[in-house]
């Protein structure tokens, strides 16, 4: 996994924790489902491109 997608998928889990952090203290649920969500797809690109990684080597 190269240094830029690792800095691209933290920002949008960061974003995606803020999102859930607004959501929350507005008592928006669906920016709060939102924000999840985009940790959620943070975390399966990271996983997707840990197997890459892992095939690569």
């Amino acid at each position: 996994m190269s240094a830029g997608d690792k800095i691209e998928n933290a920002a949008e889990k960061l974003g995606g924790k803020a999102k859930e952090a607004f959501g929350n203290a507005t008592d928006d649920d669906s920016k709060v489902a939102e924000g999840r969500a985009d940790q959620s797809k943070a975390d399966l690109k990271n996983a997707g491109e840990n197997v890459k990684d892992a095939f690569k080597h």
